[in-house]
């Protein structure tokens, strides 16, 4: 399980990092469908592919340490999840997306939860590895041996 988390965080933080990347560079033009959709939507999409680009990162962060946080862990993974709610909203006001979307609102909705039941892996999987250590009244007590 924690071996999971782990190369879970380092995979959802490497593409939110280089998808976050890609809308900065490209801007209208990584969105499917929306290459002409004016200088508004690629100054809106660039802003938040750059603020993606950071969310990559915090989950980077998060899977660089020993072991990796739950609380930040289910942190990221309910921004993911309000995100892909997000997408159910503008798809009841606004109608059915380019299929590219609609597939990435069941990755938004499907993965949150499974970060919520891994979240704590690692720290588990650390106390299990941790020597028990002695007290110290039984530190200070003489070797019966």
């Amino acid at each position: 399980m924690a071996k999971a988390l782990r190369v879970s965080a380092w995979v959802m933080g490497l593409a939110c990092t280089a998808i976050g990347l890609f809308h900065v560079l490209g801007g209208n033009a990584a969105i499917p469908g929306e290459a002409d959709a004016g200088p508004t939507l690629d100054s809106l999409g660039r802003f938040f592919g750059a603020i993606f680009a950071g969310y990559g990162l915090a989950w980077l962060w998060a899977a660089r340490q020993d072991p990796v946080p739950a609380k930040p862990v289910r942190l990221l993974a309910a921004v993911f999840l309000l995100g892909g709610l997000g997408r159910l909203l503008s798809l009841a006001v606004h109608g059915w997306p380019h299929p590219f979307q609609v597939a990435l609102t069941v990755i938004e909705l499907v993965f949150p939860p499974v970060w919520f039941w891994l979240a704590d892996a690692d720290e588990r999987a650390s106390r299990e590895r941790r020597p028990v250590s002695r007290s110290a009244a039984e530190q200070s007590l003489p070797d019966p041996a």
